[in-house]
């Protein structure tokens, strides 16, 4: 695939069917690698994806002194964390395009000491990270964008001097990342934190999942719903073994194949116990008449999609993408709303998937804080990704029906998922022809 210029399947004559495992979590990931990083001892974690956002964080790791160990073939990497405090106190760290990595490393090096600067792609400096420094100054850090043109907006520069404490509030309507950030550092404060949200939290699974994380490498809280949180400090995390599960975004893929085509695909790993809220994609396909079979240690769907919905998809909003391309091949329109904070991801994921599916024929009405998508007669044509791993992967899928799809520049999936459409083909009992 490398250097590929688009990528596509033949539409498929009969329902898909299979079972596939999906590489690990990102969010898990990256938040088990804060943690393990930061705490006091060796950790070993299973399960570790590889990929573009999880190596930017292991580099950046790497970059401030931490010994680490990432056996790639097994999945499985070790780290000697630094009680709170890396080796090296002055760094350049380059962060690509990974939303994840430059919002928790830049709250978890706030509570050491240090002067680093923290930096990525150009539409890095294009994603909002001004409510996290506010939040991170209330605790005393100096820490501030020195992005000339957009203020809110990343590289940042931070001299660290370790973090009072105390109070401190943050915006919850942009992005998670934000609260989940200062939620990591906290334990490394001088004094116990209470940390409230402003407004309304998008994307509440993914602090529970934080919470979770942290409380695996030692560290407990206390969470008062969404808006109020106490966590004691000073703390340290400790060396863990820590498994990370199967990632729950990459798995609505193959459950959606399944239903587009009226097959049957089970996805190993996960359950309904799930740390990740994105499991809940199969009750949505359920809702649109799927059968889902919920097993200790997998979810199978099966059957058509066979109506449209209308459905809050603030919780899940890295499946909006799958869902609309489901949507396409229902009966009556499909109402996604609650995700307004889609459109400061990788790319605008409304502005810019409704361009997508109306480029395959979709009658697509964009809203302030989703789409509501009405079913036409598809063609084939070009698709363009504008860099989105999730654009990419979710748009394939349309091809599954619909000869003549096109995705253009594949080799974004490396972001999160760099052996996608290979385990998409092997589902579908081909290979992905690459031009």
């Amino acid at each position: 695939m490398h250097g590929a210029q688009s990528v596509h399947f033949e539409p498929v004559l009969a329902p898909v069917s299979g079972w596939v495992r999906v590489p690990g979590s990102k969010s898990i990931t990256n938040r088990a690698l804060i943690c393990a990083a930061m705490a006091h001892g060796r950790s070993h974690l299973t399960g570790v994806l590889e990929s573009e956002d999880t190596e930017v964080m292991v580099q950046a790791w790497q970059s401030l002194g931490l010994n680490l160990e990432w056996n790639r073939v097994a999945c499985e990497l070790s780290i000697d964390g630094c009680s709170g405090q890396p080796p090296i106190r002055r760094a350049d760290l380059h962060i690509a395009n990974s939303g994840t990595s430059i919002r928790f490393l830049t709250a978890a090096l706030a509570a050491t000491h240090g002067e680093y600067s923290l930096d990525g792609v150009p539409r890095m400096r294009e994603r909002p990270i001004g409510d996290l420094l506010d939040g991170l100054r209330s605790w005393g850090a100096d820490v501030r964008s020195i992005n000339e043109t957009r203020g809110d907006c990343p590289p940042v520069l931070l001299k660290a001097a370790g973090l009072r404490g105390g109070p401190a509030s943050v915006r919850g309507e942009v992005s998670s990342q934000f609260l989940s950030g200062m939620l990591m550092a906290a334990p490394y404060c001088a004094s116990d934190v209470e940390l409230t949200v402003d407004g309304e939290l998008v994307s509440k699974p993914y602090v529970a999942m934080t919470l979770e994380v942290m409380r695996s490498f030692g560290v407990n809280s206390q969470a008062h719903g969404y808006q109020r949180f106490q966590i004691p400090a000073p703390q340290t995390y400790q060396g863990i073994e820590y498994a990370i599960e199967p990632d729950a975004s990459a798995a609505s893929y193959f459950l959606a194949a399944a239903a587009i085509t009226g097959g049957t695909v089970r996805v190993l790993g996960l359950s309904k116990q799930s740390l990740q809220g994105d499991v809940g994609f199969a009750l949505v396909l359920e809702q649109m008449g799927c059968t889902v079979q919920w097993g200790k240690d997998y979810i199978e769907v099966s059957g058509q999609a066979e109506r449209g919905v209308d459905i809050d998809m603030n919780a899940i909003s890295d499946t909006v993408q799958t869902l609309s391309v489901v949507a396409l091949f229902a009966k009556g329109p499909t109402i996604i709303r609650g995700v307004a904070h889609n459109r400061h991801k990788e790319t605008d994921r409304i502005g810019d998937l409704a361009t997508e599916l109306r480029r395959l024929g979709a009658d697509v009405d964009e809203q302030p804080d989703g789409l509501i998508i009405h079913p036409r007669s598809l063609r084939g044509c070009d698709l363009t990704t504008y860099r989105d791993h999730r654009m990419a992967m979710s748009l394939a899928l349309a091809g599954l029906k619909v000869p003549g799809v096109r995705i253009l520049d594949p080799g974004c999936t490396g972001k999160t998922y760099p052996k996608f459409f290979e385990d998409l083909g092997s589902l579908l009992g081909q290979s992905p022809q690459y031009a």
